[in-house]
């Protein structure tokens, strides 16, 4: 997998979190760009969640991460770009749907409500899963405003 980015950010409350799934990813051999949050200290979601929804919308193809306490807040920033489908995922299941029926181009995940290994589980499968096209490919170019 070298040479394949993937942009990640969080804020505070995902922090922890998304430091464990920066040292999984490099061990599999992926490139990651890191928006930050660096600390736990408080901070604004949108902030870290823009840089990352921008980097995949210029970027056809890419997948990126987002994480936050319920994972809502940053999930609604990256959705406000218009090339991005961002899922909310909070079990394996709903990120391999996110990707094979919604061709989702960023998993958003509640650090708060998901343990570690439930992440790396979730963006393993993410990562992974092509999109089905087809039918869905039809409900999917009409996803955007």
């Amino acid at each position: 997998m070298s040479n394949v980015v993937i942009p990640i950010g969080a804020d505070h409350a995902g922090f922890s979190l998304k430091e464990k799934v920066i040292e999984h990813l490099k061990k599999r051999g992926f490139e990651i760009k890191d928006f930050g949050c660096f600390s736990e200290e408080s901070i604004d979601y949108p902030d870290f969640g823009h840089p990352v929804a921008s980097m995949v919308e210029d970027n056809v193809g890419m997948k990126g991460i987002l994480i936050c306490g319920s994972g809502n807040g940053i999930n609604m920033t990256a959705n406000k770009h218009q090339g991005i489908r961002s899922a909310l995922c909070w079990k394996k299941e709903i990120a391999e749907l996110a990707r094979l029926h919604n061709d989702a181009n960023i998993i958003a995940l509640p650090a708060r409500f998901i343990s570690e290994e439930e992440a790396l589980d979730m963006i393993d499968v993410f990562l992974t899963t092509e999109f089905e096209g087809g039918r869905h490919q039809m409900r999917v170019n009409k996803i955007g405003c």
